[in-house]
């Protein structure tokens, strides 16, 4: 076998970097491959439940996570032109006594730097954008656009909704445009003080076909997110995101709350991003590659849950792989996908129809998991 590091992990996003920290923590070599030409604080808010906080304590970052975010007492829905409560899901203490860890709102890029400091020295390379994979059955070569080579016994495909190695194992296919669009802010704190409303620490607003998420993403609640989903009929526009603005939001929000009206006032720069998916994938591993989170199963995010399936998949995967050696990986990557297809499918689904949390309902099957008590099922179980 190789005398390189054993595992590489291509994409060092929330999914890739948490399968890293768990892989090395298993006793593995890992090395991660990046294609963004340094860390930056990108990205806006992100919401951590208990199933992804359990997940957090092994990688030991938990109590980092939970200090620097929001731990809101709620999950509000309310009727977005009346403002009618529509649901209060308890979170707060609750989530830690009946789930077994906070619910934390937090900027995404506070996390991921978090998570990348609880890498091993040296193991994470920027501006490392992959152009070419061979798989000869003995092991894997992975060439990138700089020039350089690498060599593992195993790839892990972390690298989102545009995968590269999904590429690779499914041939080239485009994902399909959701028919919705995304708006995203932040507002700072103090921009919120004028208009005498109490700003809740987590809510959603909707209305039929159309919702926005509302949250703070730091302790001392100086900083508040917003983001959409919004009926858009097709992306005609160039890149990953443009450019929205105060006059847009007005408009596909017309008729909504004065709190929401404020909301738009309030901010200062908005981008406006096209909501991706896929149908499910009929594998998610071949020969020496495997796949997690967006590269296999991305959805809508509007169960704030798309970030949490990467990090349930990357330590499911740590365990599977501790289980079986890297001696007997097609057995690892047969328990993962056995041990993780149906959840999966089950969020990506629920994700997608935009139900969740709009009315009372019991969120334990997605927040009292825990993915290190569950018993491995054989794929033959799972079947």
């Amino acid at each position: 076998m190789s005398q390189s590091p054993r595992i590489a992990i291509v994409g060092a996003g929330l999914g890739g970097a948490c399968a890293a920290s768990l892989i090395q923590k298993a006793g593995f070599q890992v090395d991660v491959f990046e294609q963004a030409p340094e860390f930056s604080r990108l990205g806006a808010g992100i919401h951590m439940g208990p199933n992804v906080m359990k997940i957090f304590r092994r990688m030991g970052i938990e109590q980092a996570v939970a200090d620097l975010g929001s731990k809101p007492d709620f999950w509000m829905s309310r009727d977005g032109e009346t403002g009618e409560y529509l649901s209060r899901i308890p979170l707060g203490d609750f989530a830690v006594r009946e789930y077994g860890a906070p619910y934390v709102t937090i900027h995404r890029g506070d996390l991921h730097a978090l998570q990348i400091a609880a890498l091993d020295p040296g193991t994470l390379h920027f501006d490392k954008r992959l152009t070419a994979i061979e798989d000869d059955g003995a092991g894997v070569d992975l060439s990138f656009a700089d020039g350089t080579r690498h060599r593992a016994d195993i790839v892990i495909g972390a690298d989102g909704i545009n995968s590269r190695l999904r590429e690779v194992l499914l041939g080239p296919e485009k994902p399909n445009y959701s028919g919705w669009v995304a708006h995203r802010a932040l507002i700072r704190g103090e921009d919120l003080t004028r208009y005498g409303f109490d700003f809740e620490p987590c809510v959603k607003w909707w209305t039929t076909d159309r919702h926005m998420m509302v949250y703070y993403t730091t302790a001392s609640r100086d900083e508040y997110y917003f983001v959409t989903g919004v009926p858009h009929p097709a992306w005609d526009f160039d890149g990953a995101s443009v450019p929205s603005s105060q006059e847009e939001m007005r408009e596909a929000f017309a008729g909504y709350h004065p709190e929401v009206q404020a909301l738009i006032s309030s901010t200062t720069e908005i981008s406006k991003w096209p909501l991706l998916n896929r149908s499910p994938l009929p594998l998610w591993s071949r020969g020496r590659v495997v796949l997690l989170g967006d590269s296999c199963h991305p959805m809508k995010p509007h169960m704030a849950q798309g970030a949490a399936m990467a990090i349930e998949d990357g330590a499911m995967l740590a365990r599977c792989l501790a289980e079986t050696g890297l001696s007997d990986h097609a057995t690892a990557f047969s328990l993962y996908e056995a041990n993780r297809r149906e959840r999966a499918s089950r969020v990506q689904a629920v994700s997608n129809a935009n139900t969740w949390l709009r009315t009372q309902e019991d969120p334990a099957w997605v927040f009292g998991y825990d993915v290190y008590a569950e018993p491995l099922r054989a794929a033959e179980e799972a079947a």
